[in-house]
Parts: C-alpha cells; sequence; structure tokens
C-alpha cells in the first residue's frame, strides 16, 4: 500500500493514531454441530507485510495470504451475504476493515449460497442464517487459532440482502413474515409464499448479544416498528436507489424509519441491489452480468472506495 493512500484513509478517518496495515487473508471452516453442517469460511486479518494480490478462480481479491496477525484485543466483524451469495461477495469491504485493524469474518451460508440454493426457499432458512453468524461468532472467539487476539466485547456485523435481515436479527429485531405482501401475492405460487401463508411458522431467531454495532446494506425487510424495538445497538443503514432481488427503496426506508433510534443513514444514488456487492473482474462480469452490470454512469470502483471508507468509519466510531 502506497504512502499516499495510507495518508488518504488515515485523514479520511480522523486517525489520531498509528497508520492503517495490509489485510491478511486465509481460509476456514467453522465445524458441523448439532446445530447446523459445517459452513466453509474465510477470514481477513491486520498484518505488517506490503499489501499484495491474491487470484481466486474468477476473482482477484486484496491481502496477503496466512500472513501473521498483527495486533491484539482486535474488534471481530462477521459478514452475512445476499440469497445465494459467496463468503467473498464483499471482500473488498473486508479487506478495508481488515487493512483498519479489523478482523473480519465471513461464511457462505449453508443451502442459501451460490453453489448451493437448496433452502433458499425453506422459511427455516430465517431462522438458520443467524444461527450460523452465531456458530461463526462462537469459533472466532473460541476454537480459531487467532481466537486470543480478539476481544469478545467488541463485535459487529455486516448484513447485505438477506444478511441484512440477518444482521437486524443478530441485533434484536424480531420478523413477521406475513408483513410483505408486495413479496408474496395471494396467487403466488413460490414454495416459500406457501410456507409463509401458512399457519405454522418458523421459531423466532434468537439474537446475539455480543453484536455491539452493525452495517445493514438494502436488507430484505419482514420487519416494522413493533418487530425492530428491541434493536439497541448503533446501526449505520444503507439503501439503494432503485432496490432489486425483492428489497425495494420503500422498504428500506420503512426501516429507517421504524428502527428505535435513527440510524447512520446512506442512500448509494443512482445505484441498483447488486451494486455493494464488490467491483467484478472481467471474468466474474462474463460469468455473472445479473450481479456485475450497473446502472449507465455509476462507477462501483468509485463508489466502493467512498462506501468501504464510510463503514470501516462507523466500525471505528461505534467499536473502537
Amino acid at each position: 500500500m502506497s504512502p499516499t493512500r495510507l495518508f488518504s484513509l488515515a485523514a479520511t478517518l480522523c486517525l489520531a493514531t498509528t497508520l492503517a496495515h495490509a489485510a491478511g487473508f486465509g481460509f476456514i471452516e467453522v465445524p458441523a454441530g448439532n446445530d447446523g453442517p459445517a459452513l466453509r469460511g474465510a477470514v481477513w486479518t491486520p498484518c505488517k507485510a506490503p499489501a499484495g494480490r491474491i487470484a481466486l478462480d474468477q476473482l482477484a481479491i486484496d491481502g496477503v495470504k496466512d500472513c501473521p496477525i498483527e495486533g491484539t484485543r482486535l474488534p471481530l466483524i462477521i459478514v452475512s451475504h445476499g440469497q445465494g451469495g459467496s463468503l467473498l461477495g464483499h471482500h473488498d469491504t473486508a479487506s478495508a476493515l481488515a487493512d483498519a485493524g479489523f478482523v473480519v469474518a465471513s461464511i457462505s451460508h449453508a443451502g442459501d449460497n451460490f453453489q448451493d440454493r437448496s433452502r433458499r426457499d425453506d422459511l427455516l432458512i430465517f431462522t438458520s442464517r443467524p444461527a450460523d453468524m452465531k456458530r461463526l461468532a462462537d469459533y472466532m472467539l473460541g476454537a480459531w487459532a487467532g481466537g486470543p487476539k480478539l476481544n469478545p466485547d467488541r463485535v459487529g456485523i455486516f448484513g447485505f440482502s438477506r444478511g441484512g435481515y440477518t444482521g437486524l436479527v443478530a441485533a434484536g429485531a424480531v420478523p413477521n413474515f406475513k408483513l410483505r405482501d408486495d413479496l408474496c401475492p395471494p396467487l403466488s405460487f413460490r414454495p416459500l409464499c406457501r410456507k409463509i401463508r401458512g399457519d405454522e411458522q418458523p421459531p423466532p431467531p434468537v439474537p446475539d448479544p455480543r453484536i455491539k454495532a452493525a452495517v445493514i446494506v438494502d436488507p430484505l425487510s419482514f420487519f416494522n416498528a413493533e418487530g425492530l424495538k428491541g434493536v439497541a445497538v448503533p446501526i449505520q443503514l444503507w439503501a439503494s436507489q432503485h432496490g432489486g432481488d425483492g428489497v425495494t427503496p420503500q422498504s428500506v426506508e420503512a426501516v429507517r424509519r421504524d428502527l428505535p433510534k435513527p440510524p447512520d443513514w446512506h442512500v448509494a444514488a443512482n445505484a441498483a441491489h447488486f451494486a455493494f456487492l464488490a467491483p467484478c473482474t472481467p471474468a466474474l462480469t462474463r460469468a455473472a452480468p445479473e450481479i456485475c452490470a450497473d446502472k449507465a454512469g455509476f462507477d462501483r470502483v468509485a463508489f466502493h472506495s467512498a462506501f468501504n471508507s464510510d463503514v470501516v468509519g462507523f466500525f471505528r466510531r461505534t467499536l473502537q
């Protein structure tokens, strides 16, 4: 990382202490247990080595493979991806956070990721997703080799789309799946909608009291003011101007309105839903144009530079 970029990041975040580190990178696996199957994951950590690039199939990410962790009592951010997403979907944001001194851990949700969508229309996925994140936090703070370097009192969550739902639940929200008639009109034959219209609803997911701050990005919302009243931690809330994938600007605005405390609110101008995913390589653009194509005039690379700085700044204010 160049001295110019270091100085710019430090100035942007109003740092009065040390400059940023590079991002270490490695894969993890949360073991299977009574509460769920094994979860494939990735971890980004602060490290002293010069920044590098790691090629991973159709992606190229910033990081240093298996770099020794720099620092102690480090804050932890856990990441929940959207429907059919990936543990690497927000790799640039994770790298920026690790550069700034955070440890970031992400998993692919079982049955709701790009390789396995078998539970995408299972209503119980909305219970298992928050449970996945609790298991991830348990693993990072316990069995993970770097666990002793983490501060269990400084844990945050980043969630996008269904991951935004997941983050709100982890922070204390209670969903009501019958609220969204626009997602499940009366004549819809979608399996998930038939289950939502049924009398038997899943058990309410359990919040994680270790979560002290949350960045919630274009969330899929099944919440009203009653369901959000238990959210007491600081929230940074992002909405795309155009929405997509079941997320509407109106539904995110309703979350903003109904949170008991005003969030740190941002609207991404001229952005559609998938603009919050990391900028795509040419290979990924060819393979998945539906998540890589943006509105005319929208510069995803420039947007993510500002977006990542805002996310880092929020977690610095609330966790450090």
